[in-house]
């Protein structure tokens, strides 16, 4: 006779009660920090070729590399924690305005969809939304974790984004500047990876609570 033993999800104390925390859970925040991985190491590497090895067939390169960027942030950005539901909706929105945006330039351009960014900055307009999504993700881990590497990157990216819309950064600051960003973006990425899961779960009773709130006003 064999017996099987069943594991009993873990109980936590809440603010508004005790929860526990699933397998499910724990899928969802492997699943999330999968896709952080997975877009930090494609950026890493369009930004590494950008950087050191700059002709026409990494150009062509960088276009399947930034494809795989965005589609495992969105990943992540279906399986993130995040107590306010209407942030956690914005942005997946803003991560859908700039896919959808990418998609056009990509395929409805003549040059490079890299090329095209950088030489028409007022494209950021609709694929700069990938990255305030992005930014959205650095800015809740900061808050949540208080982690240096998201603090610095949540000023990193709009200051290169929209310095570069603008036109007020030198060449030399802006490839600083994303170096910097690969990089961090690396460091969080790698860190997310031995973190105790349950942090990343966050409080459920939390999500209960806004839940049922939010019920009761409809």
């Amino acid at each position: 006779m064999t017996t099987s033993t069943v594991s009993t999800p873990e109980a936590y104390q809440g603010q508004f009660g005790e929860f526990t925390i699933t397998q499910s859970d724990r899928t969802g925040v492997i699943i999330y920090r999968a896709g952080l991985m997975v877009a930090a190491l494609s950026f890493a590497i369009a930004s590494a070729l950008v950087l050191f090895n700059d002709n026409p067939i990494v150009i062509q390169a960088l276009t399947p590399l930034y494809t795989c960027f965005s589609l495992a942030l969105g990943v992540s950005l279906l399986t993130i924690h995040i107590y306010m539901a209407l942030l956690h909706r914005l942005l997946q929105v803003f991560w859908l305005i700039g896919s959808i945006s990418s998609f056009l330039i990509g395929h409805y351009d003549s040059e490079p969809f890299v090329v095209t960014v950088y030489n028409q900055p007022l494209t950021l307009f609709g694929v700069g939304f990938t990255f305030v999504a992005l930014t959205g993700i650095y800015f809740k881990e900061a808050f949540c974790f208080n982690r240096a590497e998201t603090k610095v990157l949540t000023v990193i990216v709009p200051l290169l984004l929209l310095g570069h819309l603008l036109g007020i950064l030198p060449t030399q600051a802006e490839q600083f500047l994303l170096g910097a960003w690969a990089t961090l973006f690396l460091v969080f990425a790698l860190r997310k990876v031995v973190q105790a899961i349950p942090p990343d779960i966050g409080d459920k009773s939390v999500f209960t609570y806004l839940k049922n709130k939010s019920s009761v006003r409809v």
